[in-house]
């Protein structure tokens, strides 16, 4: 692969304006953040995040081979993010049906329970890509229940294909509501814009009771227990993140003749606030 393939490049086309930051909620004060700041084409801070390795699938027949090599996930300039650097995780084609990308998260140095939780990313495109920002939770390792007993929470989701360009995917997964059967909602960008163009602003508002999704601040979708008559609801403990670019897989099927590579996820900076103040939903962190 050319040695100036991961320099982050301008997507030729329309240009759109991206989202403006949102604020956190009132009350809500920053407890953790990664602002993607560290030197350009340097790795992400090894101190937060983890590298997820291999070509097994990932449950999912997934085609793509996670590595840890900084050519597909390292910082890079780009005058659109708020301090003119970004994560930039890259996806790439070796061949035919030879895929490589990345897949980082937080466990064991970036956990928490209750909270609200961004991001803010320009998230790739094409038939068969993948990217996510997503929570798992931290039992999955530490109590080894599996999944889906350990709870998911996507955050942003999106399977590529043109009529998904602007929709974005929120849900949760559970024991017995998982997979197709999630808890699952769409938010969808006005007719003519798409995330691919330009950044935009991922998160939720996660309680005690209650699990809030919104897009640039307008929430789409609140869910709570009452949501899973006799199922259990386990977002009651500490979820670690996970962020990656996907290629293949049941859901999105493969890449075809339209996808190009390669295909680039920047993300602006991810941040978690918490509410101090104590209560039902006062928050825990590890």
């Amino acid at each position: 692969m050319a040695a100036g393939l991961a320099t982050f490049l301008f997507i030729a086309g329309a240009v759109t304006v991206a989202a403006e930051p949102v604020a956190a909620p009132p009350g809500y004060k920053m407890v953790w953040h990664d602002e993607f700041a560290g030197a350009l084409h340097s790795a992400p801070d090894a101190r937060f995040w983890n590298h997820e390795t291999g070509a097994n699938g990932w449950g999912n027949q997934e085609l793509q081979n996670y590595v840890s090599d900084v050519e597909h996930a390292q910082i890079v300039a780009d005058p659109d993010a708020t301090d003119g650097k970004a994560l930039q995780i890259l996806a790439s084609s070796e061949g035919p049906g030879k895929f490589t990308s990345a897949r980082l998260q937080t466990f064991g140095k970036a956990m928490f329970q209750y909270g609200y939780f961004e991001a803010r990313i320009r998230i790739p495109y094409g038939q068969g890509i993948w990217p996510a920002f997503w929570l798992l939770g931290a039992d999955l390792f530490i109590s080894k229940v599996g999944w889906p007993g350990c709870g998911e929470i996507d955050i942003m989701e999106n399977i590529g294909k043109k009529d998904w360009w602007g929709k974005n995917e929120g849900s949760l997964h559970g024991p017995g509501y998982n997979a197709g059967g999630s808890l699952h909602a769409y938010s969808t960008l006005p007719e003519g814009k798409y995330f691919k163009d330009a950044y935009h602003t991922f998160a939720i508002l996660w309680s005690r009771e209650s699990v809030a999704f919104s897009v640039d601040g307008k929430v789409y979708e609140t869910r709570t227990p009452a949501d899973l008559p006799g199922k259990k609801w386990v977002f009651d403990h500490p979820f670690f993140f996970i962020v990656d670019v996907a290629v293949g897989g049941r859901y999105p099927g493969g890449p075809d003749a339209t996808t190009t590579f390669p295909q680039r996820m920047l993300i602006d900076y991810v941040r978690v606030y918490q509410n101090r103040s104590g209560g039902a939903d006062a928050p825990r962190t590890k």
